[in-house]
């Protein structure tokens, strides 16, 4: 089997549209590509693609949600310190403080506006790639 990009892409159906736009774009640095109404937008940081989707229905908090988290992959273990005296200094909600793993690897979880949960981690196995 041929191998793939990896995931790059991941769409969120959210409740907080202006704040998880806001979120995205000022916290964690990424850009619009293409925003077609007020419920919609695709955004990019050159890597990674992320879609979101406004949708009035969700009752969806750190505990119920149908998205465990997803992880923001960090170059170098010291940028794992850096990103979270970054997030810190937004007022972002930290889910889980910085951890070293077993395996190795570092990280932190925070929560969007939407609390989706948000891993940032630095993993010494991938940034050999």
């Amino acid at each position: 089997m041929k191998k793939t990009l990896g995931i790059k892409h991941i769409a969120l159906k959210i409740k907080n549209f202006k704040e998880c736009l806001v979120f995205y774009t000022d916290v964690l640095g990424m850009n619009i590509d293409w925003q077609p109404d007020t419920n919609n937008a695709y955004l990019s940081n050159g890597l990674d693609n992320l879609a979101l989707h406004k949708d009035n229905n969700l009752e969806f908090n750190e505990r119920n949600n149908r998205l465990d988290h997803f992880g923001i992959m960090l170059i170098e273990s010291k940028d794992v310190d850096e990103w979270f005296a970054h997030v810190q200094s937004k007022n972002v909600p930290i889910y889980k403080e910085i951890k070293n793993h077993r395996d190795g690897s570092r990280s932190f979880y925070c929560l969007d506006p939407d609390k989706n949960i948000i891993q940032f981690l630095w993993h010494p196995e991938i940034n050999k790639l």
